[in-house]
């Protein structure tokens, strides 16, 4: 396996990921994306591509895939380098005589990557789904974690298990295509947003409250499920040939946690005005990271990293200009490489 060697290297093929790659072209830097899912575009990809966003600028109203198809077409001029279905593992440095040390970032399938910066864009970390114990004999067999593709539940009986916003988006998303569509919540109160929710019993999804999934049965793809419902001394028998679990997911910074790096709450990264972390030459963007008054959202994190971008920049060559200048300006970014 070939080594990597970029400017600047983003951990996270997220939406603000990928616009940090946009941007790494924009400053003149070579740039490599490393994700630890095998597709670009991060939790938007992997659990609610076909959910409607409306709150990114410029756009009234956007699917989760079409933005992620958008930010990988604005990236594209700029040739950055994907690393899919690979973890960012170890961290070491290398000194240089008056320049600053390059980092080489080792991933979980041994490719290195060294690089004169590195942004971390990583939302929440790896996330692994909870699993739903009944089901894993079915798993890729009828039961799925996540959705990202609506067109194989056409015609089909589907069922999901969960009470958020997953669960019922996706819900809502398959009810006007699948054969039927059946909800089951192990409790009364839903987690969802409360329009989501309104809308869902409008709607004709079949929902199941107080209610677990105690047992699958199929002949080497699923057909059906048992479900028992508190109360009622005999379980019910579905018809089931997609069974959707929505039951959240666990979240872990992984080996970022061994980069030296401060975290709030043992979960994010702290940085400062400059999306710096402590460790010299690292930069945050996004959900992962920390300071007084951080709002979570997309957009912000968008200029979140367009900062970060900027200001790694720099460090990899300290007589460059902060400012990038507008997208507008025909003067040429001034060129950088490590």
């Amino acid at each position: 396996m070939s080594a990597v060697q970029v400017d600047l290297l983003i951990v996270g093929a997220g939406p603000v990921g990928l616009f940090g790659a946009y941007y790494a072209g924009v400053r003149g830097l070579s740039v490599a994306v490393v994700d630890s899912l095998s597709q670009v575009g991060g939790q938007v990809s992997a659990m609610y591509p076909e959910k409607q966003i409306f709150d990114i600028a410029g756009f009234p109203a956007i699917s989760g895939r079409q933005l992620i198809k958008n930010l990988v077409e604005q990236a594209a001029p700029h040739d950055p380098v994907y690393l899919l279905g690979q973890e960012a593992q170890q961290l070491e440095r290398v000194a240089r005589d008056g320049q600053p040390d390059l980092l080489v970032v080792k991933t979980s399938s041994g490719q290195e990557v060294t690089a004169g910066a590195v942004v971390i864009t990583g939302g929440i970390g790896t996330f692994t789904p909870r699993p739903l114990p009944a089901g894993e004999d079915f798993l890729g067999k009828g039961l799925e974690y996540f959705v990202p593709s609506s067109s194989e539940y056409a015609g089909k009986d589907v069922v999901i298990v969960g009470g958020g916003d997953s669960a019922v988006d996706w819900a809502l998303m398959l009810q006007p295509i699948a054969a039927s569509t059946t909800l089951i919540h192990r409790r009364d109160a839903f987690r969802a947003h409360h329009a989501s929710v309104a809308q869902l019993k409008a709607s004709p999804v079949e929902i199941i409250t107080n209610a677990q999934v105690t047992q699958t049965t199929g002949d080497g793809q699923l057909e059906a499920i048992e479900v028992k419902v508190t109360g009622e001394s005999a379980n019910q028998t579905l018809k089931c040939h997609k069974l959707v679990a929505a039951l959240g997911f666990t979240a872990n910074l992984g080996p970022l946690r061994e980069w030296g790096v401060d975290l709030h709450d043992n979960r994010h990264l702290v940085v400062d005005s400059a999306m710096r972390t402590n460790v010299s030459g690292v930069f945050a963007a996004g959900d992962i990271t920390h300071y007084d008054g951080k709002i979570r959202l997309i957009a912000v994190g968008f200029g979140e990293v367009a900062t970060a971008v900027n200001n790694a920049a720099v460090h990899i060559n300290p007589d460059a200009q902060l400012f990038p200048g507008h997208s507008t300006d025909s003067q040429a970014p001034l060129p950088l490489s490590v």
